[in-house]
């Protein structure tokens, strides 16, 4: 019989050296850059287009009992049509409260209670309110980039310190910083996603 010939294994590449400290470093880095986008994501929710959407009202802090509660956690929201929420608190009692949270809440909503049922008509956004929003989304998304970029640079900052600590070496440094870049890439690639997905709306809504 042919002798059984065994193959040395091919040489490991440096990304097969997996070193816990920058992996751990990588981990945070992008569990950051995620808050960052799920922050920007609720954010956008609550910027008004011409559609009824859950997203707009269902953080609303309310006065409930002297704690300021969501309102998602005090009443069930629905959506009956394109223009028209419907709020359902559990207890009746904090219909004023809510009704006082919304029209605080400056999103051009005039909510009407029947003592049960809040219903909250969306009327269409003006030419002129479109714009104001435009520049908030603007604003909320770059608020968003800004994150990013400092989860970026506070991890780069940690890497380096590794380096100087003679944790990692300066080819491990360098691994983590590229990493770092392409996870920073990938996020800002995303809120910017986010930013035109918005604008697109309140354009058509």
């Amino acid at each position: 019989p042919l002798p059984i010939l065994h193959l040395p294994p091919p040489p490991p590449s440096p990304e097969d050296f997996a070193v816990p400290e920058t992996d751990d470093l990588l981990t945070e880095t992008e569990l950051k850059m995620e808050d960052s986008v799920d922050a920007l994501v609720r954010s956008l929710a609550s910027v008004r287009t011409g559609r009824a959407s859950p997203g707009l009202i269902e953080n609303l802090q309310i006065n409930y009992y002297g704690a300021s509660t969501p309102l998602n956690q005090l009443a069930s929201i629905a959506v009956p049509d394109a223009r028209l929420l419907t709020v359902q608190p559990w207890d009746k009692s904090s219909i004023p409260a809510v009704e006082k949270s919304i029209l605080q809440a400056d999103l051009g909503l005039n909510p009407a209670s029947d003592g049960t049922l809040i219903r909250i008509p969306i009327p269409p956004l003006t030419d002129e309110r479109r714009r104001e929003l435009a520049k908030l989304v603007s604003r909320r998304v770059e608020e968003g980039r800004v994150s990013v970029r400092n989860a970026r640079r506070e991890s780069v900052e940690q890497a380096r310190s590794m380096k100087k600590a003679k944790d990692i070496s300066e080819d491990e440094e360098r691994r983590a910083t590229d990493q770092i870049q392409k996870l920073t890439d990938s996020f800002i690639k995303k809120i910017s996603e986010l930013g035109e997905a918005k604008e697109q709306e309140l354009m058509e809504g």
